[in-house]
């Protein structure tokens, strides 16, 4: 065989020229009766025919390069070109012969011998092509691949199969095809048959030992999606998942499309419906700032706000490795080109830089992401809380009511409600400051709070990756912490949509659906990994850390929430807060920052002053304990009330029963 395909081309030539020969013998036996066939004339006219065919046919052949084809990978297309190539010759055999008068056969033993030439010499590379193909399965049996199960028997998973059985032959063993419709049972796609629906996955994976699963459906209900991850989760095998159509399409090839399962798949979290035509009515052909660009918040604002074409989008952070990131990124997109990207390097703290700016640009839009968001953090260096997250916000809340911008939108969060720790605290001035300066400006000023976003710098997931790629422990503070989640795409769409909605004055809240346990988290995705919880990596239990509370509140108790025209976005109505008593607040602050030797009590004593709600975590926990005491304490006097109420009872009717024998 090694040899044949050295010499493949001189093979093929010569078989097709024998293809050419026979046929014209073959078509003059059928077309003609034994005497006018074996006559000495006709036998003339054959040879003639073959000589001018053979020599007409490789030409068109060599002119279509036929010979440079791999037959192991010619498909329908090539198969078209032989055909193509075959009439082509036969037309031009019928020329010469009317041109020239030639005295060879006939234009309908013409016209056969073609069709017959191209039928021979397209079913002999099928089946040349069937033996290699053969050949290399043999092959493939011996060696190691993987066992792949496919979830979905859509054009997708067709698709998919086409490429692995050309491309990724020694790769995967297809066992079979996953769909929930039983019409499509037993039946088979691509020679790859439908083999049960989602409920026989776990049993299917551990009969033919699957080693990978691909997710192959994008048009799948949230609900649907996630029960079939998790079940596949279960399996233990790798799991890959089909991206987003628009992935699909930039990529233009489904298996470079799949992705490695990732946590937010699992949370299954609906995709969010904007109204793009009102927030592009805003943004397009208008100056854009967004401070804290380079972060995680931030750098998503910018992706999503470039998206409706302003006419410049200022990125302004302090930290020039991540500002330098989402500006390389942005510019590399060509539909970004008519938008002019301007990274600036500079902090919140500092007022001059600001208003230099705020000046030169003059900013239509300004989104104020720029934070420090850290808790345990900021729990031991409160100073700096207070001077990037308050006084930078004031800063900026300033330059923007100076310098005329239209909107005005803090990105706040859920610890700023009944905040526990100093960084809630300081999130929970900035809402008042934003609330107070609306009450004396033309600038509409507005706050959106959320909760925690999968993914973002410092938060569990990264961290839990980490841990499970270095081979564990992961740690979790506490077994029953819980947390609202949210996709970073998500929260910044919501938080575009919530601009469009504002007035002024106004805290959005998003709905960030119910919260999940940090625990059943960390156990996720050491499943994603295809690891097996406290058996391939431990979860160690680490303790709450300074500043954190076992769950998080979105609202403030006792003010009331208004819906607005988005499901996933309700308004508190807007406090009651004076620009005064926020100046009265920040005269407060400034003076501390400035008392030297000041102690993280005072400092604390001094944020609860500014801030009522503020109350530190471990008197939270207190708190909780003391009245769980209290509602068991109640729970046992009305479990004894019961029980002496019942014991009197058993003894009136065993009273009655008695007098009743007796009488």
């Amino acid at each position: 065989m090694g040899k044949i395909r050295k010499y493949r081309n001189i093979v093929l030539f010569i078989v097709d020229n024998l293809i050419i020969f026979a046929a014209y013998f073959l078509t003059s036996f059928l077309m003609l009766d034994l005497a006018e066939f074996y006559n000495s004339r006709n036998l003339d006219l054959i040879i003639n025919s073959i000589y001018i065919s053979l020599f007409v046919y490789q030409i068109v052949f060599a002119l279509f390069a036929l010979y440079k084809n791999i037959t192991r990978y010619e498909n329908g297309k090539d198969y078209l070109m032989y055909i193509l190539a075959c009439g082509i010759s036969a037309s031009l055999v019928f020329a010469i012969k009317t041109l020239f008068r030639l005295q060879i056969v006939n234009i309908n033993q013409i016209i056969f011998s073609g069709i017959l030439i191209a039928v021979a010499m397209i079913s002999y590379r099928v089946i040349i092509r069937f033996i290699l193909t053969m050949e290399t399965d043999n092959k493939n049996k011996k060696e190691n691949r993987k066992n792949l199960l496919i979830i979905g028997a859509g054009e997708a998973a067709r698709d998919i199969i086409k490429t692995l059985k050309t491309t990724m032959r020694n790769t995967y063993n297809i066992i079979g095809l996953i769909d929930d419709n039983d019409a499509k049972y037993h039946y088979l796609i691509s020679g790859v048959k439908v083999i049960g629906d989602r409920y026989k996955i776990v049993e299917i994976c551990k009969e033919y030992k699957v080693d990978t699963i691909f997710f192959s459906i994008t048009n799948i209900s949230v609900k649907d999606k996630k029960e079939m991850l998790t079940i596949c989760q279960e399996t233990g095998a790798k799991l890959r998942i089909l991206s987003s159509t628009a992935e699909i399409i930039k990529n233009k090839d489904l298996v470079n499309s799949l992705r490695d399962v990732e946590i937010e798949d699992i949370l299954g979290r609906e995709q969010v419906v904007l109204d793009n035509k009102k927030i592009g009515d805003l943004i397009k052909n208008k100056p854009v700032l967004v401070t804290g660009g380079g972060g995680s918040i931030g750098s998503e604002l910018c992706r999503q706000i470039v998206k409706y074409k302003p006419s410049k989008l200022v990125i302004f952070d302090i930290y020039e490795n991540n500002l330098y990131d989402i500006e390389i990124e942005l510019k590399s997109d060509s539909e970004n080109k008519d938008v002019k990207i301007i990274p600036i390097v500079g902090s919140v703290r500092d007022k001059v830089r600001l208003e230099e700016v705020f000046k030169e640009y003059k900013p239509y839009l300004v989104f104020h992401a720029a934070a420090h968001k850290h808790v345990p953090l900021m729990e031991e260096s409160p100073e700096e809380a207070i001077k990037n997250n308050i006084f930078g916000t004031y800063n900026t809340v300033n330059m923007a009511d100076k310098y005329g911008v239209k909107k005005f939108i803090l990105i706040s969060t859920d610890k700023a409600v009944n905040p526990t720790n100093v960084m809630g605290a300081t999130k929970r001035v900035c809402e008042m400051i934003v609330q107070g300066k609306d009450k004396s400006s033309k600038t509409e000023y507005a706050a959106v709070r959320f909760g925690n976003v999968l993914g973002s710098n410092g938060s569990v997931v990264p961290l839990f990756k980490k841990q499970i790629a270095s081979g564990g422990p992961v740690t979790v503070t506490h077994k029953e912490m819980t947390r609202f989640f949210m996709t970073i795409p998500e929260a910044v769409g919501l938080v575009l949509q919530a601009m469009s909605y504002a007035e002024g004055g106004e805290v959005f809240v998003l709905d960030m659906g119910e919260p999940e346990k940090i625990y059943d988290l960390a156990v996720t995705l050491i499943k994603l990994a295809g690891l097996e919880p406290n058996v391939d990596i431990p979860i160690k239990i680490t303790g709450v850390r300074p500043g954190e509370k076992l769950y998080e509140e979105l609202l403030i108790k006792d003010q009331n929430l208004r819906n607005t025209e988005h499901k996933k976005i309700f308004v508190e109505r807007p406090s009651g807060i004076t620009e005064e008593q926020v100046k009265q607040k920040i005269k407060t602050l400034k003076s501390l920052v400035q008392t030297e030797n000041v102690t993280l009590f005072q400092i604390k004593q001094t944020m609860k002053k500014v801030v009522p709600t503020y109350k530190e975590a471990k008197y939270v926990e207190k708190d909780i304990e003391e009245n769980t005491e209290k509602e068991e304490s109640k729970l046992k006097t009305a479990v004894n009330k019961v029980g002496k109420i019942y014991k009197e009872n058993n003894k009136v009717i065993n009273f009655k029963k008695s007098k009743s024998k007796i009488g």
